[in-house]
């Protein structure tokens, strides 16, 4: 079985000394490395002939303990994908929303206390968003904007990403258990061509405490990310997802690339790859992009 082993290190300095540990890491589970293909300053492909993928995954992420560096194991062909689907709170942006919006609200140490349990997979993603936003009830809709504007930031690598993959023909979809107010404005700064989320009640300048229905939670990305492929006539296989939170996982073990992004266990634990150390390029690099492909700016 021919195979691709990327590695994408947090240091470019590390690069080397992780392409050496990962061949013994692969010849430790009867795999040969018959070639490598530095894609940037801080990946590298490892091009191998093995005979299971779960195998080489198994020896190179054990090889690479204890070091800043991701690794996605696939086979080569159709890596580069046509769909991607990505969470916003704590993948795109460096935060959650509803905690930060709480803070305006001085409720925000409980409310983040339910998020991360939700996150986890403690909690049923649904009652734990009704649960939170109806703390909420009374704050005026003004702390949303103030809230963008304070509090939310596109993580390193994430406007690259969707630029690179639009640029190369890729359709780029947000698809949040957040909110369209921020989502909206999230989706325009990174770039992506299309956004789905909640709403928030409001009436009179004021929240009301209330969530729009359906909610858009575990089930309702899945259903986005068959939708999406469906409307480009595309198998899943073609798409990416990507997520860090318990209400992400359905999607990322439905795309034919799911990524698990500074993720909760329970999302790291199923996911095909992760990335815990490099930025969000490492998923242009997953696809076989090189560094002088990216579109920056």
């Amino acid at each position: 079985m021919k195979l691709a082993v990327t590695l994408v290190t947090a240091d470019p300095a590390d690069l080397s000394a992780a392409m050496e540990v990962v061949g013994y890491g692969v010849e430790s589970v009867g795999g040969n490395v018959e070639a490598s293909d530095l894609l940037g300053p801080n990946a590298a492909d490892l091009m191998v002939e093995a005979h299971t993928l779960q195998g080489v995954r198994g020896g190179s992420l054990q090889a690479l303990e204890g070091r800043a560096v991701d690794v996605c194991v696939q086979q080569p062909e159709g890596r580069r994908k046509r769909l991607l689907v990505a969470d916003m709170d704590s993948t795109i942006i460096g935060c959650e929303c509803l905690d930060e919006l709480a803070d305006y609200a001085g409720k925000k140490a409980e409310i983040a206390e339910i998020t991360e349990r939700a996150m986890r997979g403690e909690l049923q993603f649904e009652g734990a968003l009704r649960e939170r936003v109806g703390m909420l009830k009374g704050l005026s809709a003004e702390a949303l904007q103030r809230c963008y504007d304070e509090r939310v930031r596109l993580n390193p690598g994430a406007r690259t990403m969707v630029r690179t993959m639009e640029a190369h023909g890729a359709r780029c979809v947000l698809v949040s258990g957040g909110f369209t107010f921020f989502t909206e404005r999230v989706a325009q700064a990174a770039g992506f061509q299309a956004n789905r989320a909640n709403t928030l009640g409001e009436a009179g300048g004021l929240l009301t405490g209330a969530v729009g229905e359906p909610i858009l939670g575990r089930e309702a990305k899945l259903a986005a990310l068959k939708e999406e492929a469906e409307g480009l006539e595309i198998p899943l296989s073609a798409s990416l997802a990507v997520g860090d939170g318990a209400n992400d996982l359905a999607m990322i073990q439905a795309a034919g690339l799911g990524v698990a992004y500074r993720a909760k266990p329970v999302v790291a634990a199923e996911a095909a790859a992760r990335v815990d150390h490099a930025d969000l390029t490492a998923l242009l690099y997953f696809q076989g992009y090189r560094f002088e492909d990216f579109v920056t700016g």
